[in-house]
């Protein structure tokens, strides 16, 4: 704990979920037992877990570990019926890439929400390596059949910066024993591409560009799974929203691909500094500290900064709200794909507050104020949302509603109880 700083300003966010599902997947990949230390317990998280143990890998807690018996590359078995995904994009579409490698056919299952998100831009590299595929419904969601087997490899030019579409191409090169690579417009979160490499797999990165080379078997490798940065990022932003305010996050991953959202606050005014900084895992670890001044300013945020925070321009957005001037969102598309089409939500939701906001194709466009805010939003399950009109309403009165909030549970079960003791 940074000295001067109490435990009410203390939060330790949990472990970084995308983070946690590839610690499962790499595992479950591994030859032998793999011991993850951190790994967060939430319901995205848990439907990777069931997923795997329904594909014959055995999962249980030691302790503050978790113990994966590894049945080694394309070792899984063959489910005994579909794999429910939950509402975990993250997991369908990781695990489509591992089960393309698989010689066996299995079908991805989600709920309501999930299903209505789009798979095929993840199936299409993947049959271009020769998976087959099949959609149940008229559009390219869940459920979805996937006919794996002998795959060749690849060299992809993504048209979009994904970390899940480029992981999912790198797992099925991994299973399949053939090399590939990717090539994104701009650099995604690079989780995968680390990891691998710290097991031993040929990586070779360069600028937007990954490949990975042909590895015949994976060991099993103990893990300790960092503090989530977009986690991180709601509490960085109720330090911005308070100004005389330090609060202080330890042992957060601080990757690059990451942290975007912390040097746009600092453009808006606050302090953000990272301290006792660490190497875990091939992961850069620190405490975060933040801190708030009397005043923001706008900011503008454009297409080559989204990749490293895309999850937390809800949280941009309603931090925008207290800011003067007007802030502009653009290169955001991929917002309408998410749990939520979250460019129009937080949008509305920001109307229905009392917040001056208009919605663009590819973003927003917000003009902050001091006025009083009050109102009633509409997570639509988007656990994104909940928090960051949650952090806004700690912030300025508590007269904002949040209806369904228990969503949170998907990242982040404990915000609540740390955000009123943080706020208090």
């Amino acid at each position: 704990m940074t000295t001067g700083i109490s435990i009410r300003d203390t939060v330790r966010v949990p472990g970084d979920k995308s983070i946690s599902h590839r610690s499962l997947i790499l595992a479950a990949l591994s030859d032998g037992a793999s011991r993850i230390g951190g790994l967060l317990r939430s319901a995205d998280v848990d439907s990777t877990a069931s997923v795997l143990a329904a594909l014959g890998v055995a999962i249980e807690p030691d302790g503050e570990f978790v113990v994966v018996h590894g049945r080694g590359l394309r070792g899984l078995l063959v489910p005994k019926g579909p794999l429910y995904c939950g509402n975990s994009g993250t997991t369908a579409r990781l695990m489509s890439g591992v089960l393309a490698a698989h010689a066996f056919d299995s079908t991805l299952t989600g709920d309501a929400s999930l299903s209505r998100r789009p798979m095929r831009r993840a199936t299409t590299p993947l049959e271009r390596m020769g998976a087959h595929f099949t959609f149940q419904s008229s559009h390219d969601g869940l459920p979805l059949t996937i006919h794996g087997g002998t795959l060749s490899s690849i060299g992809w030019e993504s048209a979009t910066a994904s970390a899940q579409i480029k992981s999912a191409i790198l797992l099925a090169a991994l299973n399949a024993q053939v090399g590939a690579s990717v090539t994104e417009p701009e650099k995604s979160r690079d989780h995968t591409e680390r990891m691998l490499a710290a097991r031993g797999v040929p990586v070779i990165v360069d600028g937007n560009s990954v490949s990975i080379g042909v590895a015949r078997s994976m060991p099993a490798m103990d893990s300790f799974v960092p503090g989530d940065p977009s986690s991180a990022a709601f509490f960085v932003a109720l330090a911005a929203l308070l100004p005389g305010r330090d609060i202080v996050m330890p042992r957060v991953c601080v990757n690059p691909t990451r942290i975007g959202f912390m040097e746009v606050v600092r453009r808006m005014g606050a302090t953000v500094t990272l301290v006792s900084a660490e190497d875990v895992g091939g992961e850069p670890v620190a405490t975060i500290r933040a801190s708030g001044r009397d005043s923001l300013a706008s900011v503008t945020v454009g297409a080559a900064e989204m990749p490293s925070m895309i999850d937390e321009i809800p949280m941009l957005a309603c931090l925008a709200s207290r800011a003067e001037g007007e802030t502009v969102i653009t290169g955001a598309s991929e917002l309408r794909h998410k749990e939520s089409d979250r460019i129009a939500a937080v949008v509305r939701n920001l109307q229905a507050i009392g917040v001056e906001a208009e919605e663009l194709t590819d973003g927003m466009t917000i003009r902050g104020s001091n006025a009083a805010l009050s109102g009633t939003v509409e997570t639509h399950g988007d656990h994104r949302i909940a928090m960051a009109f949650g952090v806004l309403g700690a912030a300025t009165g508590g007269g904002i509603h949040i209806v369904d909030a228990e969503c949170v549970n998907v990242s982040y079960p404990a915000f609540w109880s740390d955000l009123r003791r943080v706020a208090q």
